[in-house]
């Protein structure tokens, strides 16, 4: 014989336990809403543009099938295509000579500054330091116009500064030079991340770490050495990754200084001009734009994992 227990026995009441589960409910809800935004951002804004460049570079456009639709598959044809294309691995070597010396000179530079700022505590630290955003802050069509204006051979006012030293002018912006020309600018933009990314992750660090190595007798550098860049590796290695991936795809000031004529041609430039450039011979190379487009995804992703498994076994 069985003995019904009363909701007063127990203490729960048939409607608190009938409560749980709404608010469960709700709380999921809640939850899906918030989420909800995001996921509609990052599918309409990435995931279509991605899926929809990968399908074109499969596909072979012409003016008639990008309006009407229809193009052919194609498969790999237009990445063989851009491969075996004479300007390719020229295009590839610029891209990596104006990557790799940007980001070596920002990282250099920002560390100096970062360390500079956090170590001389002095009246207008904060505002140097207000300063030296000021490029970041700038219209990347602003910089370039400036840059474009400086580096101008007869007006410009680096040729005029290196003239009081008697130094023939330069042809900055040339087919020869432009090269560097875009390296210097892009270089001048990159500083400010790195000065803010680095100088946070100094704070971060103990300073009594270096109050007790300089009891121990530790020289400035060998603080430096022991402590700081150890210490600093995490932040390094994420500043380097997204300063990477950033300069993988600038179009803009390359785009302002020089249309990318010459030797400033990067992936980007080379993509953006077979897609938006002027002439009819640009016009309908959409398919080989998307296919530079998705090479550099993949040279970006490439990277990507390979932090993702550096950052593994660091934790582990």
């Amino acid at each position: 014989m069985t003995t019904p227990v009363s909701s007063a026995a127990t203490g729960h009441s048939p409607s608190a336990v009938t409560q749980r589960p709404r608010r469960r409910r709700s709380t999921r809800w809640v939850a899906i809403a918030f989420v909800a935004p995001l996921l509609v951002y990052l599918v309409v804004f990435y995931a279509y543009p991605l899926i929809e460049n990968v399908t074109m570079s499969l596909h072979r456009f012409d003016r008639g099938s990008f309006v009407r639709g229809g193009a052919p598959f194609v498969g790999l044809d237009i990445y063989r295509e851009v491969v075996s294309d004479p300007r390719f691995w020229r295009v590839v070597s610029q891209t990596a000579t104006f990557t790799v010396v940007s980001i070596l000179f920002q990282y250099v530079i920002g560390l100096a500054l970062a360390v500079f700022f956090h170590g001389g505590q002095f009246r207008l630290s904060a505002a140097l330091r207000g300063m030296f955003l000021v490029p970041w802050l700038l219209p990347v069509i602003v910089s370039g116009t400036v840059w474009q204006w400086m580096m101008n051979p007869d007006s410009g006012v680096i040729n005029s500064f290196l003239g009081v030293f008697g130094i023939d002018p330069v042809w900055w912006l040339n087919a020869d030079n432009a090269l560097m020309s875009v390296t210097i600018a892009n270089i001048w933009l990159g500083i400010p991340f790195n000065l803010v990314i680095l100088y946070s992750g100094l704070q971060n660090i103990p300073t009594d770490l270096y109050e007790a190595s300089s009891l121990d007798g530790a020289s400035p550098w060998q603080q430096f050495w022991r402590i700081t860049m150890p210490l600093l590796r995490p932040v390094s290695v994420i500043t380097v990754l997204l300063g990477l991936v950033y300069t993988l795809k600038v179009v803009d000031i390359i785009w302002i200084m020089t249309t990318g004529a010459g030797s400033s041609q990067t992936l980007a430039t080379w993509s953006y001009g077979m897609a938006f450039g002027k002439g009819a011979s640009t016009v309908i190379r959409y398919s080989q734009a998307s296919a530079v487009g998705t090479i550099l995804l993949l040279v970006a992703l490439a990277f990507g994992v390979v932090y993702l498994v550096m950052q593994r076994r660091r934790e582990d």
